[in-house]
């Protein structure tokens, strides 16, 4: 296993105050000690441990330490040898860690992930997940796995002195603008390791230094292939949107395996205000009426109608478009129609495809700008990062270390709370990336996450099968190729069968379910009103029985939800940017001046003079390529690993066993696949939100 990999050599190992393994006569350990691999997790002061056996008899304190070696350093593993020299004692159901103070507390805290603890001579291992800050005068007991309900727990006041020092860490404050939950102060736990900011850093550093260098001697462009040439010149690959990003067939194809894929639905009615004309929309539909498209399940629509009046960085303006689009005999999905505002009128016309070439590639632009700024704000940061922020704040405060669905859900929490950090301060810092690169700019996401979390069900869109049902596009033979919906499927199934088996193993009674106060406490938290003045709730609409879990198949589906969006959701949404959004003109986050409000003949100046300028562009290249960069694990593969009991191990055996049948299954498709779908192949698609 990755634990052992990673210790180094075999030393001489000296047990202090232990006569040597060779001469003493008892039962012999080795014990492999994991310590954070954050900043300041390590330790120099004195760690010991001590054995309690199924009956509750405690062993001696053995004092832990390697000569010539400098122990429980950050992210290293330690190998210590003990002699337990009771014959009958047994080998351990508990272990009990503590440590001493050290100097004036400079080496002082150290935190423990895990420590296995290894008989000699029958082989045996028993794991001991700690995961914890380890405190002076304060030791820690664990049962062997750590995995145990509130009602079940032998140590009842060191449970609740661990939930009490969680709560004040993870204090959740509502942020007025959004709506949503944040945290008042970023919990030291939750920085990056060090080996991960080095990396963030190291990367942003090369990508944006690449596009401030570049832009020193460039400032507006003269022609869209001067555009398309600069990739090569700043050294940056041509991202996919740079090819036939003018094409209708290429424009309905981002509805359907794009950034943004969870937009399009069915269209069952033409909305009133949407003024599309019979007479220039059926040519358009291969000898159907519109009528008859409607019924034959032919017609699709993006409603970005809510957009109508958002407020902006600088006063600046957003369309609020609706567009229309035909499922063609060839199985394309093409656009037929684009209104760029809500209220019909003279100077609101419908755009078609039959209007003059720039003119209808104009009123594209301005659509995918608006699919852009809904995608940033909502489907990408409001709807996975900060909806995801509200589930850690409530997992660390409500579910103590030791519980099951805490062990669960807790690898796919690694580094949201750190990069939801950097975003509100990089991206929408006033005057930041989002004000500087976007129509929008951060006044305006801010807009659209408030309005998209009104409205947002966990039971609607924050569940797969429930949203593909109520966009009409679950049914393969209505909307083929439609790509995110066939792969998500895949990987929302193995997710589901990984959570269910560790749910009905612990909660195999409703009584169980019911008596679990913390479980009872994070779902109120989760989905519940406040119960008296000054609660803080998240307010998450949709989640069942209003903040109460009564079923394991609720708890099950609550879970299961949460962990698609922590992993397959956001790399769906996450992980194209740069193939997509890196070339301007396919994909637009800026567009100056006005939208165009009459049906004049444009040209492809016309088109250039609304791009971002060089500096924008380049500092657009850079930004969504960091933001697709892959840096931590696959899926299943954890950094750390936070269940070990067997049912759990089973269960995650089961889960990766699985993953690589899906990967095959996505490796064949995309075999016949007119263009591959990589986002959410097992192997793309991380643990957690961590960029």
């Amino acid at each position: 296993m990755d634990f052992y990999d990673t210790v180094m050599g075999e030393l001489v190992q000296r047990y202090t105050g232990i006569e040597s393994p060779k001469t003493t006569r008892g039962t012999k350990y080795t014990l492999f000690i994991k310590t954070g691999d954050r900043f300041g997790m390590g330790t120099d002061a004195t760690v010991s441990v001590a054995f309690y056996n199924k009956q509750g008899l405690r062993s001696p304190d053995f004092k832990l330490s390697n000569l010539f070696r400098n122990d429980f350093e950050s992210g290293h593993v330690d190998k210590m040898q003990i002699v337990l020299k009771n014959l009958q004692f047994g080998d351990p159901a508990h272990i009990e860690l503590s440590r001493t103070r050290c100097g004036l507390g400079l080496g002082d805290s150290w935190f423990c992930e895990v420590v296995r603890v290894v008989n000699v001579e029958t082989k045996r291992v028993h794991t001991f997940p700690v995961h914890r800050w380890v405190l002076p005068e304060s030791p820690i007991k664990l049962k062997e796995y750590d995995a145990v309900l509130p009602q079940h727990d032998e140590n009842v006041a060191q449970r609740q002195r661990e939930l009490k020092k969680k709560r004040d860490l993870y204090v959740p404050v509502r942020n007025e603008q959004t709506g949503m939950i944040t945290y008042k102060d970023l919990p030291p736990d939750e920085n990056f390791s060090i080996s991960s900011t080095i990396d963030l850093i190291g990367n942003g550093v090369k990508l944006l230094g690449k596009a401030a260098i570049r832009s020193l001697t460039v400032k507006t462009w003269h022609s869209l292939k001067e555009m398309e040439e600069i990739y090569q010149e700043a050294h940056f690959p041509a991202p996919m949107g740079m090819q036939n990003w003018r094409s209708d067939k290429e424009f309905g194809k981002q509805r359907l395996v794009g950034c943004n894929p969870a937009m399009i639905r069915l269209c069952t009615e033409i909305p009133e205000n949407f003024a599309v004309s019979e007479s220039d929309l059926e040519p358009l539909l291969e000898g159907l009426t519109t009528k008859d498209a409607i019924q034959h399940k032919r017609l699709f629509i993006i409603d970005y109608q809510f957009l109508k009046g958002l407020p902006c960085t600088d006063g600046r303006e957003m369309c609020a478009p609706v567009a229309l689009f035909f499922l063609n005999k060839d199985k394309y999905l093409m656009p037929v129609a684009i209104q760029l505002y809500p209220d019909p009128a003279p100077d609101n016309p419908v755009f078609y495809p039959t209007d003059p070439e720039y003119t209808w590639l104009m009123a594209k632009c301005y659509f995918n700008m608006a699919d852009l700024s809904v995608h940033e704000s909502a489907s990408h940061l409001g709807l996975t990062h900060m909806v995801g922020e509200s589930v850690v704040i409530a997992t660390h405060r409500y579910l103590a270390p030791s519980h099951p669905i805490f062990r669960l859900l807790a690898p796919h929490f690694l580094y949201l709370l750190a990069i939801n950090d950097k975003a509100l301060d990089d991206l929408m810092a006033k005057g930041g990336f989002a004000d500087k690169n976007m129509n929008i700019g951060a006044v305006g996401m801010v807009g659209i996450i408030k309005r998209a979390f009104a409205t947002y069900r966990l039971d609607v869109e924050g569940s797969l099968h429930a949203d593909l049902q109520e966009r009409g596009v679950s049914d393969p033979e209505v909307l083929p190729n439609y790509y995110y919906r066939d792969d998500a499927l895949l990987l929302h199934k193995a997710i589901y069968r990984l959570v269910e088996q560790v749910v009905e193993h612990h909660y195999d009674t409703p009584e169980k379910i019911a008596g679990d106060e913390e479980l009872q406490e994070w779902a109120w938290f989760l989905g519940g009103q406040p119960k008296c003045e000054g609660d803080v709730t998240a307010g998450i609409k949709g989640f069942p029985n209003g903040g109460r879990l009564d079923t394991s198949r609720e708890i099950t589906t609550v879970i299961t939800d949460f962990i698609f969006m922590f992993t397959a959701k956001h790399a769906a949404v996450n992980f194209g940017q740069y193939e997509l959004f890196g070339f301007p003109p396919s994909y637009p986050a800026w567009l100056s001046g006005k939208p165009p409000h009459d049906k004049t003949a444009l040209c492809e100046k016309d088109i250039l003079d609304k791009l971002p300028g060089k500096t924008q562009t380049l500092q657009t290249m850079a930004m969504t390529s960091l933001l697709s960069c892959h840096d931590n694990k696959a899926l299943g593969d954890f950094e750390i690993q936070y269940m070990h009991d067997p049912n759990g191990l089973q269960a995650l055996e089961r889960f990766r066993a699985e993953l690589k049948e899906v990967g095959n299954t996505i490796d064949e498709r995309n075999k016949t696949r007119e263009n591959k779908y990589h986002w959410l192949h097992p192997s793309e698609v991380p643990n957690s939100i961590s960029i």
